[in-house]
């Protein structure tokens, strides 16, 4: 089944070269042209990842963001805005954002950024399933954990 992303930017053009790309990658994607709708659909289709545009209206990216996280909602997050500042970037990034591009962008590097953060999503949500119960015998060093009863390690 194909991954789920969503593409929220209010510039028609960039909506459709982002899911032209995106499907032509294999995913499936569903877009918003405002951070209200965006964030509506956010929660109704539950995506794998959300491409977000910084300037948007009725909610600007930036609260998307913020109420996502605050709703719980932990859905990589790859913010694209013609914002450059670092303080807009770094915000973004300590609300919940994944990874920040600017425009203008490369669709390949868009369709190149979201593949690695849904395999880094994936990776992280695999090792959390394979961690054995904290009942059994552990030995830990640092963020290296060995269970010798199972031969099994975890880094």
């Amino acid at each position: 089944m194909a991954k789920k992303v969503l593409v929220v930017d209010d510039e028609k053009s960039i909506l459709t070269l982002l899911q032209y790309n995106l499907e032509q990658a294999g995913y499936s994607v569903a877009t918003a042209m405002d951070g209200e709708e965006g964030k509506n659909l956010a929660l109704e289709i539950n995506p794998d990842l959300i491409v977000l545009d910084l300037m948007l209206p009725k909610l600007d990216g930036i609260e998307v963001c913020k109420q996502l996280r605050q709703q719980k909602v932990m859905v990589p997050i790859l913010m694209l805005t013609a914002k450059d500042d670092e303080f807009d970037k770094v915000l973004g990034l300590e609300l919940g954002a994944d990874d920040y591009m600017t425009k203008p962008f490369s669709p390949r590097e868009v369709v190149a950024r979201v593949k690695a953060i849904l395999r880094r999503s994936q990776i992280q949500s695999d090792l959390k399933e394979a961690v054995p119960e904290e009942d059994d015998e552990r030995l830990k060093f640092g963020d290296l954990q060995i269970y010798p009863d199972r031969y099994e390690a975890f880094f």
